[in-house]
């Protein structure tokens, strides 16, 4: 078989293997698209499957018109843009001084990073020290836990690392401090890792609800996905419909449910196109090559 051929065959494998998994990851997501726009005779009988059946709006009116849950978007885009910020910038802070060989106890600070991926003190040591800290119902219990990730803090410490030193170098002999070679020069050369770890840190802010559910019992703080997880577990329907002067229409648990997991998950989806350009762009175009 020619070498031709056996790149067309793994082609083919390749695309075909992907096209399937693209569709399994879709077609959950337009089902629910499809149910929350479905009349409740619909869904009920069981004839919703990738379109709407009977287009009704009735669900999005509910969810849009339910003052708690636009405050609780509201909150969680704020909270998802402070802890995104706060964790690249103690993320940046640790990296950088951790690709420099001069600093003392390097591999100590190392080897403490990386126990931390593999042991932790549980989830009662973790509230027990929360609430000590008089952080609970406190927006800070959803944002201090997690503010550095050991794992992107590592993919950091390897990009800094594989910057030609000679960049570095030339501006050191300019008599450039580090703050500044690090805001002018190692910075504006990551931006690619830049965005994909703070979306990283943004995805995982934004779908968070365990900690929340520990840590939060003030309904006026609730993060988007608490309210989602809480009203799919408890069937919590009437919350949704307990609003003054509402016309409550009768709507199935179903139709709601599938109504907010979009509302839930669309704002966040919207991030990705403003980041694509730095996942595919070049990561040294136009570098000094050491």
């Amino acid at each position: 078989m020619s070498s031709r051929t056996s790149n067309r065959i793994f082609d083919i494998v390749n695309i075909t293997f992907v096209s399937l998994f693209v569709l399994f990851c879709l077609l959950p997501f337009v089902h629910m698209i499809a149910v929350s726009l479905s009349s409740n005779r619909a869904i009920t009988s069981g004839e919703v499957t990738l379109l709407p059946v009977e287009l009704n709006w009735g669900a999005y009116t509910q969810v849009f018109s339910d003052h708690s849950m636009l405050t609780s978007l509201g909150f969680t885009i704020m909270l998802t843009l402070a802890t995104t910020l706060l964790c690249m910038l103690f993320t940046i802070a640790a990296a950088y001084p951790l690709t420099k060989g001069k600093l003392k106890g390097r591999k100590f600070f190392m080897y403490l990073i990386v126990i931390t991926m593999f042991f932790s003190g549980g989830i009662i040591p973790e509230y027990l020290l929360i609430r000590d800290l008089h952080m609970l119902n406190s927006v800070w219990a959803l944002i201090l836990p997690g503010l550095v990730s050991p794992f992107n803090l590592i993919i950091l410490i390897t990009f800094f690392k594989n910057i030609p030193p000679s960049l570095e170098e030339s501006a050191e002999i300019d008599g450039s401090s580090y703050l500044h070679t690090l805001m002018k020069i190692v910075l504006p050369l990551s931006l690619p890792v830049m965005a994909t770890l703070a979306l990283f840190y943004a995805v995982g802010r934004w779908n968070g609800f365990q900690d929340a559910l520990m840590y939060i019992t003030d309904p006026q703080i609730y993060p988007l996905q608490l309210k989602l997880f809480q009203m799919v577990q408890n069937n919590m329907v009437t919350e949704l419909t307990q609003m003054e002067g509402a016309n409550r229409t009768a709507l199935t648990p179903e139709a709601l449910k599938a109504a907010t997991v979009v509302f839930a998950t669309v704002p966040i989806l919207c991030v990705y196109p403003w980041l694509q350009k730095y996942f595919v762009s070049g990561v040294m175009l136009g570098a000094v090559k050491g």
